[in-house]
């Protein structure tokens, strides 16, 4: 069974890739915070942008991605942010 962090989370990647060409134009090396699908803002670091969501939404449903245009390593090491350990 799917929760809904891990549902917050497949939503918003899909919506982070479809405005991922327009991000990669004036915020590339950032980081985007997404909520509900929605991008909320984007920080200049990893840091700035979980703090930031993690103060606005209590149910710490949400999400970050680095604006990239390289492929995410997604090998033995992730190098996701757990929200729920974090």
């Amino acid at each position: 069974m799917q929760s809904a962090l891990d549902d917050e989370v497949d939503g918003n990647f899909d919506a982070f890739h479809a405005i991922l060409p327009q991000l990669l134009q004036k915020h590339i090396g950032q980081f985007a915070l997404l909520r509900h699908q929605v991008l909320e803002e984007c920080f200049v670091d990893l840091r700035s942008a979980f703090e930031a969501g993690s103060s606005r939404f209590a149910d710490q449903l949400f999400s970050v991605q680095e604006v990239t245009d390289r492929p995410a390593d997604l090998g033995f090491f992730s190098h996701a942010v757990d929200t729920r350990i974090a």
